[in-house]
């Protein structure tokens, strides 16, 4: 019994010790994702309100494209409404006092609900002529200008840098010990530096054969915006 004791006191004390030698492994900090935002319809920028470097929020407008004819368009569906709904008390007036048939009343109602399709798909054509942001974050490349024309191809990069990936190639003889849900801190290099509790998101379940290695992933919170991508860093388990 005392030999079993012993064993499992040694085996437990080498799990442990394995674990606190767990060496720490270099990263580099990198953006969740980088969005390139472009035109959903051709035309003419009217407007870019942000430039490289600036702070975005998520729903923010990034930029206009020219539409006078499209603004035009959604006056002229809200007047049509408008008149219709006017039209409309005035003939049910009419039709109370059986001067006017039913089938003249339901030819107005159905005229009304028409035009008001009409003004909502004016609003949407209105719409796709703002571009706006999808995500928080920082605007890493502009390349439009007002004037310019564009269309499907993004003229906008933003990167989303909250949170921070850190991607790391762990060796494979470390393959089971590190776990998704495990707490770390991430060391980041001069001259940002400090120490960062982060999370282990994402264990590949794949070894690569050819180099003996696995990924991971990391993710460092950064709701302050403070902390750069593109940093190399340690990650320390």
């Amino acid at each position: 019994m005392n030999r079993w004791l012993v064993l499992l006191f040694l085996m437990g004390w080498g799990n442990a010790a394995f674990a606190r030698e767990l060496p720490s492994f270099e990263g580099l900090t990198e953006p969740k994702q980088r969005v390139g935002f472009s035109s959903q319809v051709e035309g003419i920028l009217e407007d870019v309100k942000v430039e490289r470097g600036d702070r975005v929020t998520r729903g923010q407008i990034l930029a206009r494209l020219k539409s006078g004819v499209e603004v035009a368009s959604v006056r002229l569906a809200q007047a049509r409404v408008e008149y219709g709904q006017r039209k409309s008390l005035r003939n049910q007036e009419l039709y109370k006092k059986q001067l006017i048939s039913i089938h003249d009343k339901d030819e107005l109602e159905t005229e009304i609900q028409l035009a008001q399709l009409q003004l909502v798909e004016a609003q949407e054509r209105l719409a796709l002529r703002t571009i706006r942001s999808t995500v928080d974050g920082v605007v890493v490349s502009r390349q439009g200008s007002p004037g310019e024309y564009v269309g499907e191809e993004p003229f906008l990069t933003v990167a989303q840098i909250n949170p921070l990936n850190v991607e790391l190639v762990i060796p494979v003889e470390f393959f089971g010990t590190i776990r998704e849900g495990m707490d770390v801190h991430v060391v980041l290099d001069d001259p940002v530096g400090g120490s960062h509790p982060a999370k282990v998101v994402i264990v590949d379940q794949m070894i690569d054969a050819a180099s003996g290695t696995f990924g991971v992933r990391v993710e460092l919170p950064n709701p302050k915006l403070n902390l750069p991508a593109g940093l190399k860093c340690h990650v320390v388990f």
